[in-house]
């Protein structure tokens, strides 16, 4: 059993990290830069945290949904997926899905180029742009946290 506490405390140390992150970005970061807090250049200044606390929240992914799967196979609980009362679950897969796309293929393949681009022609309108997409993801993320807390004892709404 010591492996499933270990498995369970990554994961939560993960998610912390991760959505931690993204609350600091979304709540701080963002609106610093948009009221120019963040130095001459407000996009670049955004850029320099943002590139920064991308490596660290692609372990926090990698971290949590190596533990969320290895917690799981090792429960044999594969099977609630198929259980409505289970819906958290699949909100922290599809939460998780989002996430790691964004890291791992949209913003180094796509988005990070995009926005800068966009970012270097109006950095206001980037950012402001920034802001709703975070605040969408940061909602997205408390809402299933709230709910997989819930419904891991023993709550659901149907």
């Amino acid at each position: 059993m010591f492996d499933l506490a270990l498995a369970r405390a990554i994961h939560v140390l993960s998610i912390v990290v991760w959505i931690g992150g993204v609350s600091m970005i979304t709540l701080q970061v963002l609106p610093a830069a948009r009221r120019g807090e963040l130095g001459a250049d407000a996009f670049k200044g955004f850029e320099a945290v943002e590139r920064r606390f991308s490596a660290v929240a692609r372990l926090a992914v990698l971290g949590a949904g190596a533990s969320g799967l290895y917690m799981t196979a090792r429960l044999d609980a594969f099977a609630r997926f198929s259980h409505a009362e289970f819906w958290w679950m699949h909100a922290m897969v599809f939460v998780w899905l989002i996430f790691a796309f964004l890291l791992f293929v949209g913003e180094p393949l796509f988005f990070h180029r995009v926005f800068a681009d966009w970012g270097r022609r109006d950095p206001q309108g980037a950012l402001r742009a920034l802001i709703r997409v975070h605040r969408v993801l940061l909602t997205l993320s408390f809402v299933v946290i709230f709910g997989a807390v819930a419904g891991s004892q023993g709550w659901s709404p149907f």
